[in-house]
């Protein structure tokens, strides 16, 4: 190239972006070293001066004009740690048209608009970059389009969200209630004020879209993703899954089976001897099964300002390498099938369903045939004696089509023996 170093313009100065900058600085020479030139950041487009200062970057390098970015010739990549969808969007855009490699961190637009933005890194011939965007410093994008290219992906696993596995591991522990938790993970700083994304699995959910149009070479974006978050896990789910000897994780699945692809976010029974019940607190894991390969499990620190920095900065410096070598688009959307998404009713899996009924002769035996008119194969009950002739009941299934145990459920809630159907929580990775 006859370049002395590679020139880096970052949008956004917060979290990430501010860690971005820690990461160059504190390796820059174990950086130049292993690529064979310096990358610099030039410019930072951050309106809040303090905030960029406050990073430790020179007052000489802020702009709050991002044409400063974009009509730079000497820039050759452009960081994207701004967040949101419309404005990042755009910027991200006007980047690739100006010939700049791009990097993000950015699943909300990827999840949302990712074959548009493809679509322009190709026409353009630049990298576009995303592995932070997924499991925050641990590498899954790179391995899964590169490492593991010689499979077909069967399964993927993933705790993707730090927030909801930290929750449902300290209910385990402690036995404590979902209001407790959430209470105890605002306070420590892991759930923002308004947790909706996270606990309602919209997070995770996002993260799926973007590893599920990797795995399965089909684009899949969020609205395809069918979504249940934590709100209804009890105490008592926790404390019953326990006695069945499975461990309740907020789990992204996405699955191929005879060409069709199943992707879903909820709730979800794993056996407590799969790896991923082992998987505790704020941290992260994707479990992968190819059918080369076998089973293979990602684990770490999937968010925070050095981890998320990290795969940022291993993004640079793969863009950066392109441009040394003259390389450009070489790792391109590998979105190359068309497969269907199966509708939930569609899957098919194990059950945990309980429910309170009246405790009197016969209320097993009649809800056991409705189940079994049905088509629901029954593998396991638990009856506790509760209070005022209301018994606990916990039942748990067989692989059964979720359609049928839908319908099941249906009728076995307006039977007069029934006094509720506490939750059904669908159970995985046995």
């Amino acid at each position: 190239m006859g370049k002395e170093k590679i020139n880096v313009g970052l949008l956004g100065c917060g979290t990430v972006g501010g860690g971005v900058w820690k990461v160059l600085d504190m390796n820059r020479e174990i950086i130049r070293k292993r690529i064979g030139i310096e990358i610099a950041v030039k410019k930072v487009l951050e309106k809040d001066k303090g905030k960029a200062k406050a990073a430790g970057i020179p007052v000489s390098k802020i702009t709050d004009q991002p044409d400063d970015i974009f009509n730079d010739k000497d820039i050759d990549i452009v960081v994207e740690v701004i967040g949101g969808t419309t404005v990042a969007g755009e910027f991200l855009k006007k980047a690739m048209k100006a010939g700049k490699s791009v990097v993000t961190a950015n699943k909300d637009l990827l999840a949302q608009d990712g074959q548009e933005l493809f679509r322009i890194a190709g026409e353009n011939n630049v990298d576009l970059l995303f592995e932070a965007s997924v499991g925050g410093g641990i590498p899954i994008i790179r391995p899964l389009k590169e490492c593991l290219a010689a499979n077909r992906v069967e399964t993927i696993y993933g705790i993707v969200n730090g927030t909801t596995n930290y929750m449902l591991t300290k209910m385990s522990e402690e036995g404590s209630s979902y209001a407790d938790m959430l209470a105890e993970a605002q306070q420590k700083g892991y759930a923002e004020a308004d947790p909706t994304s996270d606990v309602e699995g919209y997070d995770s959910a996002r993260k799926l879209a973007i590893l599920s149009s990797i795995a399965f070479n089909t684009r899949v974006s969020f609205k395809d993703v069918f979504i249940e978050g934590i709100t209804k896990i009890t105490a008592r789910d926790i404390m019953y899954a326990k006695e069945l000897n499975y461990t309740v994780k907020l789990l992204a699945i996405g699955k191929e089976l005879d060409g069709r692809i199943e992707v879903r976010v909820h709730p979800t029974l794993i056996s407590q001897n799969h790896p991923l019940a082992a998987v505790n607190d704020v941290f992260n894991a994707i479990f992968v099964r190819g059918n080369a390969v076998g089973d293979v499990m990602f684990y770490g620190r999937g968010a925070g300002e050095l981890p998320t920095a990290s795969a940022v900065v291993g993004d640079i410096i793969d863009a950066a390498r392109n441009k040394v070598k003259g390389i450009k688009g070489r790792l391109a959307c590998t979105c190359y099938d068309s497969k269907p998404i199966k509708d939930i009713g569609e899957i098919r899996t194990k059950y945990y369903v309980r429910m309170k009924v009246l405790d009197r002769p016969g209320v097993l035996a009649a809800i056991a045939s409705v189940f079994g008119n049905q088509e629901v194969s029954l593998a396991s009950v638990i009856q506790k004696r509760n209070i005022d002739k209301i018994a606990e009941i916990v039942w748990v299934t067989h692989d059964v089509l979720e359609k049928n145990i839908q319908d099941a459920l249906k009728i076995i809630g307006g039977l007069s023996i029934v006094e509720d159907i506490s939750n059904v929580i669908r159970v995985e990775g046995e």
